[in-house]
């Protein structure tokens, strides 16, 4: 309350008493698995089946389980899943190396004559060894415009825009008024051709050329003279070179061209803008998805400061890099200008490739640049392994460590997963520590499937889950896990060829359905809302004994069934837990984890609130709304609020807590279904 009303006035205060629950999605998934790219060992967010593509690669057979296969289908249920990516010690980023180079270069020299005219003819060659002009250009330096006053005439004549894409004019050294001529394109194919002459009616007073050689001497050619670029050494002890790598681990960033021979993976292409000036473009499965224009030179569009960005301020989703000193990273000696020698950047002694014929030292190079070309990325791993335990132990990653990794990163209330799998991934471990993970977060329920190919009958698939089988020695027993099964056979358009899939997949699939089609608490099976569509054939059939014995006498299978008419549909929704109870059945489990979390978010506001009959009266006034919605919804059945006295007592509230007391009815789904015919005489009366 305002303390300033001590003299008299209207004064006006502002209370906000419109607290209500909020809306919580209830479709988001969690799902951990393999990919070929993409983010390690955190909970990364994908809205679409193009962006988890382009984050994590497509789905491959080379890849251990069905996380990607599972994500794809999951999508097209739900925008909101968040994948988690395990990859073991032994994944590795694929690199490539962007040689560096010095283009070729030609020192005119200054103080003739002001009324002596004269010719250049000049022919650049790119990278490639390709001429620029089909004969050599030719420019005129007229008369009282000779190379004096810092070459204000040269750069008049040849620094135009017609040109200024083939070569440039640059100063070095103390004498400023001495120009370079300076090639365009750098490394050992690249070559500058000048010649100079007189018009017949000027013979004298011709500029000396000097050829400016890799290690930055002088020649002392006059007339026409071809100077070659260098290449730096990008292998060995002398290496000097750009190296680009990708941002994370993977085989998916590897340059390839697969079965149909598209192009496939990433490649770095460097395109030569002039000057120091130069494209860094990252091309993906043959075309571009970036492009950034940087410069060797110091400064905020520096090379390392476009894609270099480490963990935070990424501009590049692809890549990253550095200089490559003597085969380890360095801080590089970033030029100041494009004339500065190389070895005020890389140190002395650098070795070039080779400048035409012959390998010379760089240590005094001039005009610095990356070389044009186009740079294969390769050598990236997956980080997966042959065993199955060791890929179910990379899966579960590690509770104790910031960020949490594996399973483990989905334990975090702000990403609001109510449904988590491990699709393809059957190992006891890995699918016993998911399901606790479940029962002690509460946020989400565990789906869990037998392995395909070790059970084929419905005996085996007890057997399994009743810990009596070769590949489970534990039983399943939790509210917070559901198992289902037989496998699926689907269309896979990856590969284009029919594939067993998990059916924990269409599972979480058919739960992101019912939340859109109906409500939460509804069961998600049935020919309403667990009727599959892409499936095309079940593993095993299952007839009505066989559906019988998964379901009862303490069973806890969902079976999915291929009926005759109806088609290939989950016709169960129990949880995994033996004793009866209103939370064996998925839609009651569903519902509970989803009330927990909205009484949670609701209730936040009221910590530290007075603790004192008007604050368990707000509390209820939030509660009973939210519990009668839910009952109109169909979700439950009766309910009441208890936030008095009978639950506060003075000793909970000397402790400072309060204490609020929820009874709910949860509505139960009606799976059998009995028609009782009664047969009489013609006389018996059957009412009105």
């Amino acid at each position: 309350m305002a303390t300033n009303m001590v003299s008299p006035g209207v004064f006006v205060i502002e209370k906000d008493i419109s607290e209500y629950a909020p809306s919580l999605n209830s479709s988001v998934v969690g799902i951990v698995g393999f990919a070929s790219k993409g983010p390690v060992g955190e909970a990364t967010l994908i809205t679409s089946p193009n962006q988890l593509i382009r984050t994590f690669g497509k789905p491959d057979d080379s890849i251990p389980g069905q996380g990607l296969l599972g994500a794809v289908e999951i999508l097209e249920t739900t925008n909101s899943i968040y994948f988690v990516r395990g990859a073991s010690s032994t994944a590795a980023n694929a690199t490539a190396t962007v040689p560096l180079g010095a283009c070729p270069a030609v020192q005119t020299s200054a103080g003739y004559g002001t009324n002596n005219a004269f010719y250049l003819k000049i022919q650049v060659t790119d990278t490639n060894g390709v001429s620029q002009y089909l004969t050599p250009k030719e420019f005129s330096i007229p008369e009282g415009g000779s190379l004096i006053s810092e070459g204000a005439s040269l750069l008049s004549v040849l620094g135009g825009a017609l040109d200024a894409d083939k070569f440039s004019v640059e100063y070095y050294g103390s004498t400023s008024s001495t120009p370079y001529i300076v090639g365009r394109w750098a490394g050992a194919l690249a070559s500058l051709s000048v010649t100079a002459y007189s018009d017949p009616q000027f013979i004298t007073g011709l500029p000396i050329l000097r050829p400016v050689t890799a290690s930055g001497t002088l020649g002392t050619a006059t007339s026409s003279t071809i100077v070659y670029g260098t290449t730096f050494q990008s292998t060995g002890a002398s290496s000097v070179a750009y190296h680009v790598q990708s941002l994370y681990p993977g085989a998916g960033y590897n340059a390839d061209i697969d079965s149909k021979g598209q192009t496939i993976g990433n490649s770095i292409e460097i395109s030569d803008i002039g000057n120091s000036k130069f494209k860094v473009e990252v091309n993906e499965d043959g075309t571009r998805r970036e492009q950034f224009k940087v410069n060797l030179l110091d400064g905020p569009i520096y090379i390392e400061d476009i894609i270099n960005t480490g963990s935070t301020d990424r501009k590049s989703e692809v890549i990253q890099g550095s200089l490559v000193l003597h085969g380890a990273d360095i801080t590089p000696g970033r030029p100041t200008s494009f004339t500065e020698p190389a070895t005020s950047i890389f140190g002395a002694n650098r070795i070039c490739g080779t400048s035409n014929t012959s390998t010379v030292t760089c240590s005094g190079a001039l005009f610095v640049k990356a070389v044009e070309g186009t740079y294969d990325m390769v050598g990236g791993t997956n980080g997966t392994s042959n065993s199955d335990d060791l890929n179910a132990g990379v899966l579960i990653g590690d509770p104790t460590v910031t960020p949490k990794t594996g399973i483990y990163a989905l334990d975090d209330d702000s990403l609001n997963i109510s449904v988590a799998l491990v699709p393809g991934m059957n190992n006891q471990s890995l699918q016993n520590a998911l399901i606790t993970l479940a029962e002690d977060s509460q946020n989400f329920i565990a789906l869990v499937s037998p392995p395909y190919g070790s059970v084929d009958t419905v005996q085996q698939a007890i057997e399994w889950s009743n810990g009596r089988s070769e590949t489970r020695t534990t039983a399943i027993d939790s509210s917070y896990a559901a198992v289902f099964w037989p496998w699926l056979q689907v269309f896979n358009v990856f590969t284009a060829a029919d594939q067993w899939y998990d059916p924990t997949i269409f599972a979480a699939r058919q739960m992101c359905f019912t939340d859109t089609a109906a409500e939460t608490w509804f069961a998600p099976a049935g020919f309403q809302r667990g009727r599959l569509t892409k499936p095309t054939a079940v593993d095993v059939i299952l007839n009505q004994g066989d559906r019988d014995s998964l379901y009862s006498g303490g069973n806890i299978i969902n079976p999915i069934v291929a009926f005759p008419t109806q088609g290939i549909t989950i016709f169960g929704q129990r949880t995994a837990q033996r004793d009866p109870s209103a939370l064996d059945r998925i839609n009651v489990r569903r519902l509970m984890i989803y009330l927990r979390k909205v009484i949670l978010a609701a209730s936040q506001r009221f910590v530290f609130e007075p603790n004192d009959p008007i604050t368990w009266e707000n509390i209820q006034n939030v509660v009973d709304p939210l519990l009668d919605d839910i009952r109109r919804r169909r979700g439950i059945t009766e309910y009441k609020v208890v936030c008095d006295e009978t639950t506060n007592t003075p000793e909970r509230i000397d402790r400072n807590e309060l204490w609020c007391k929820i009874l709910l009815k949860p509505t139960k789904a009606a799976e059998i279904i009995v028609f009782e015919i009664n047969v009489t005489n013609q006389s018996a009366k059957l009412g009105s």
